[in-house]
């Protein structure tokens, strides 16, 4: 067999990885026969494989912006979005997640444009954001500023017209008795994948290492990670990684998807947890049950996404502006970007903040002008990148400097690196007593700018209050 490129598959043969082995061994005699051959390489370009309890070590004090390259601008392409690097850059954003780039299926099509998951190809661009080259071009520039680069990948269905449908009806589910292809819960736009067949798995995987191969992604985001098989799941990115030392997010938060591989799942049950704290239906240590259930359920070096928005819940449940509407919506912010084994998220427009549902399968452009939240994410985001207490990798402690019911506050330790963070999770002011003596001294109050006295002597917060306190 051959190896051949279509638009359609992406396979590797087993005498084309023979032949590349022979090929990368006599790279490698080459190079020590003829050693001047590597004095022009670009030491930028070089492999990143370092790791930080086993996941990419750049992940460890990094963050996540979250595009929908559909609604970020009046154009809707990459060209047009690219224009926001330098800007996002400046703001401190070090991950860009892209919503799924493939192209969208036309049968059984929810709305106007689409749903982003219904993909009705694997290995293409949507050509309402440009072409493979201008992709490229895209990933090549963020990669030039310093950016990591994830895309979104839906391996759990394809959308009603998938040229699978036809050459590999195998690769699907089908109802036992009418013989029909199976949509996934009320997703009729799409039609489920069959994780038993052997040869889609393999075809999966492969079509994943074409986005690596062809454009260096650093990365993937897996729609319903949950809904597909563990099993698939630990031979796909064992595969992936010894490739690349790649990042692996999954959308789910069972205990299987940490030791399937995945590098982090989300935080559902602490998002969920943070709605109801910030409507007032439960108190600020409610969020401590969340919080030591998953230190409880998950493996010691765990990685959970925390988030106040995304796409889905921006989209049907109007987060942040309804679900943590006017300022109860900072102090939540803070916590997503310091608490414990975080990978902290960003949505599209909510730095604007842009205060409106982003509509799933209509256009409906994010209206950027004032970038009022900005410079708080700012602050944070350089924190999270300039201090260590801050990576994910960092000790946790709860401290007691008020009221429990309303006022939230921790420490993050690493080496000899310490924050303090005081949230009021509460629409009241309250007051604060630092009594730790080791929190003592005159610390720098990252928000304000300066450093000031902390002693024994009671302070208030305001309502919604935040302080974020950095030792060294």
């Amino acid at each position: 067999m051959c190896t051949f490129y279509t638009t359609n598959t992406y396979f590797y043969s087993s005498n084309t990885i023979a032949m590349f082995n022979k090929l990368l061994l006599l790279a490698l005699i080459a190079s020590f026969i003829f050693p001047s051959c590597n004095n022009h390489v670009d030491k930028k370009q070089a492999p990143d494989t370092a790791k930080i309890n086993g996941h990419p070590a750049w992940i460890n004090q990094g963050n996540i912006y979250e595009v929908n390259i559909r609604q970020y601008t009046a154009e809707g392409t990459f060209k047009a979005f690219e224009k926001n690097l330098e800007r996002l850059k400046e703001m401190g954003v070090q991950t860009l997640w892209f919503m799924p780039i493939n192209p969208i299926s036309k049968v059984d099509r929810k709305g106007v444009l689409g749903s982003y998951y219904a993909v009705s190809s694997y290995v293409d661009i949507n050509p309402e954001f440009g072409t493979l080259a201008d992709w490229k071009a895209l990933v090549k520039h963020c990669h030039e500023l310093g950016f990591k680069v994830i895309i979104d990948w839906v391996p759990n269905h394809t959308g009603a017209d998938h040229y699978w449908l036809t050459a590999h009806p195998d690769f699907y589910e089908r109802d036992s008795i009418t013989g029909k292809f199976l949509s996934p819960f009320d997703w009729t736009d799409t039609r489920k994948l069959n994780y038993r067949n052997p040869v889609l798995q393999d075809t999966m995987i492969n079509q994943m290492k074409f986005w690596i191969d062809q454009s260096g992604i650093d990365g993937f985001r897996c729609d319903v990670a949950g809904e597909v098989p563990d099993g698939f799941w630990k031979k796909c990115i064992s595969t992936l990684k010894s490739q690349k030392n790649i990042f692996m997010l999954a959308e789910g938060d069972r205990k299987g998807l940490h030791e399937s591989g995945f590098d982090a799942t989300y935080a559902w049950a602490d998002f969920a947890m943070m709605k109801k704290v910030a409507s007032g239906e439960r108190k600020a240590n409610a969020l401590d049950s969340v919080f030591n259930t998953s230190d409880t359920i998950y493996p010691a070096n765990y990685l959970r996404m925390f988030f106040t928005s995304n796409h889905d819940e921006n989209s049907w449940n109007k987060a942040d502006y309804g679900t943590m509407p006017g300022a109860s919506h900072a102090p939540f912010a803070v916590l997503t970007q310091t608490i414990k084994h975080n990978v902290p998220l960003i949505y599209s427009g909510q730095e604007e903040p842009f205060l409106d549902s982003l509509s799933f399968f209509y256009k409906d452009t994010i209206m950027f002008s004032k970038f009022e939240r900005a410079g708080f994410y700012k602050t944070l985001l350089n924190l999270r990148k300039r201090n260590p207490a801050l990576g994910a990798d960092a000790r946790f402690k709860k401290v007691t400097v008020g009221d429990e019911a309303a006022v939230y506050a921790y420490t993050k330790e690493k080496g000899k690196s310490k924050v303090l963070v005081i949230l009021n999770l509460s629409n009241k002011e309250q007051t604060i007593t630092v009594k730790d003596a080791s929190l003592h001294g005159k610390p720098y109050n990252v928000f304000m700018g300066n450093t000031e006295p902390l002693g024994n002597k009671p302070w208030s917060i305001e309502p919604w209050g935040y302080v974020v306190y950095e030792y060294q």
